[in-house]
C-alpha cells in the first residue's frame, strides 16, 4: 500500500468545502482542517505510487480553492503501528483531541525516530517521509492539556529530532464521517 500526506492552504474562509471536495476523492483516507502553517492535511492510500500521483496532479492541486500543497510520501514505515491500530480501533471517538506532528530529525535517524515515536500511546499512526519533512506522525488524546503535555515531554524529548512542527485538527471542521 502506497502512503502520502498532502499539507495544503487554501483561500481563506474556504477550509471546509475544499475539506469536503477533498473527501469525495477516492483514495483520501482523511482529510482535516489545522491550526498552523498549513490549513489542511489529507493522507492518501492507494495501491500504486502512480495513484497517488495522479490523485495529487489531477484532482488535488485542480481545486480552484487550493492555493499551495506540499506533498510527503511514505517509505513503507508503518508497520510498526499496524498492531496498535488494531487496538485503537475499538477505541475510535474516545479521543476529541488530534493532532499532526512533522519533523527534521538528524541525518540517518528518521528510523530510530520512528521507532521512539511507536512508543508513545499518544502516537497511533507515524511514517518516515520523503519531502521538505522526514517523518509525520498523527497523534490523539482525550483531551488538549493531554495532547500538549504528550508533545512537549515525551515528543520534544526524543534524541536527534532538530524541529516539529505540529499541526492541531480543528474540531469545528470535522464532519460526522471521520
Amino acid at each position: 500500500m502506497s502512503k502520502a500526506y498532502v499539507m495544503m492552504n487554501c483561500k481563506l474562509g474556504e477550509e471546509e468545502s475544499v475539506i469536503q471536495s477533498l473527501k469525495k476523492i477516492v483514495g483520501i483516507k482523511e482529510a482535516h482542517g489545522t491550526l498552523g502553517l498549513y490549513d489542511i492535511i489529507a493522507q492518501i492510500e492507494c495501491t500504486t505510487d502512480e495513484k497517488i500521483q495522479e490523485i495529487v496532479t489531477q484532482q488535488i492541486r485542480k481545486i480552484s480553492k487550493i492555493q499551495t500543497s506540499m506533498t510527503l510520501t511514505s517509505s513503507e514505515s508503518g508497520e510498526l503501528f499496524q498492531i496498535s491500530e488494531k487496538l485503537v480501533g475499538a477505541m475510535l471517538g474516545k479521543n476529541s483531541s488530534k493532532a499532526y506532528v512533522v519533523f527534521h530529525c538528524e541525518k540517518g535517524q528518521e528510523y530510530p525516530t520512528l521507532k521512539n515515536l511507536c512508543k508513545i500511546p499518544e502516537v497511533k499512526e507515524a511514517d518516515v517521509v520523503f519531502g521538505y519533512y522526514d517523518v509525520i506522525c498523527r497523534m490523539e488524546s482525550s483531551s488538549e492539556e493531554v495532547l500538549q503535555d504528550v508533545i512537549t515531554r515525551a515528543i520534544r524529548g526524543i534524541p536527534n529530532l532538530k524541529t516539529s512542527m505540529t499541526l492541531n485538527i480543528i474540531k469545528e471542521q470535522e464532519t460526522q464521517d471521520n
